[in-house]
Formats: structure tokens, sequence, C-alpha cells
């Protein structure tokens, strides 16, 4: 029998937190933008599961810089997922800069890691109504 040597985290869930100064508009965003429904509540805090992995909205004073990815969701098809949620009215994020830039909302980006198999990634971004930078990805095999 051998040792595990990762540390206890290593077999530990993962779960995101994004804050929320409205949660009633931060559920009403995430219900009617995104689709989404908690799967759970609480008071100050509302619990999503996708793809059986959970991330939660919650109460806070503090505002998201929304200068970087915070979460992200991995999709099999990014045009369907970023036209669906266009028609939902979610605006996604124009990027012009060295290195990205998106066209119709979605970039073409170098490079992914080994494990996933993948050369490269197709990704887009969008704020929630609370601020927070969300992204959507396609590995690219």
């Amino acid at each position: 029998m051998h040792a595990d040597h990762r540390g206890l985290l290593a077999r530990a869930r993962t779960a995101t937190r994004l804050p929320a100064q409205d949660l009633v508009r931060a559920r009403r965003f995430y219900s009617e933008r995104l689709g989404l429904e908690p799967v759970d509540e609480r008071p100050g805090g509302l619990l999503y599961r996708c793809g059986g992995v959970d991330f939660a909205l919650f109460r806070s004073a503090g505002a998201s810089p929304g200068t970087f990815t915070q979460m992200a969701w991995e999709v099999e098809d990014i045009e369907t997922v970023v036209a669906e949620l266009k028609a939902r009215g979610v605006v996604f994020e124009e990027v012009d800069m060295p290195g990205l830039r998106t066209k119709d909302g979605i970039a073409e980006i170098d490079g992914n890691y080994p494990s996933k198999g993948a050369r490269g990634e197709r990704g887009a971004w969008f704020r929630d109504s609370e601020g927070n930078l969300l992204g959507i990805g396609q590995p690219v095999v």
C-alpha cells in the first residue's frame, strides 16, 4: 500500500463563490439570461450546480473588479451557446489586444493544457448583473 503524498485538498471538491451586491437581481439574471435556477438557497446565498460542480452567489458589500475571468463553463459547441445566450440578452465582451481578439464575441486562443488533448481553445466572456466576469470555453482539438 502506497502512501498518498497529495495533500488533503487534492481529494476535495472545489466550489466557486461569486459576490453579488443584490441577490434578487443576480437570481433574475442567472434565470432569465443563463437559464439557471439554484438547486438550494440559504439566507445570503444561492447554490447552483452545473455538470455536477457547484458554484454559489453570495451577498457581499464588495463588488467584483470584473477585470479577470472568475469562472468559466467548458462547452462542446461555443457558437451555439453564445448564440443562445445572446438571444437571452447576454452581452459579450469584445476584446482587441495583441494576442487576443474576438470576432462576433468569440476569440481563438493558442495553446491548451496537454492533459486536455487540445491544441487551443475558443473563448467568450460576459459580465453578470453583479459585474463578475464569466467565460465560455471550447477546447480546439
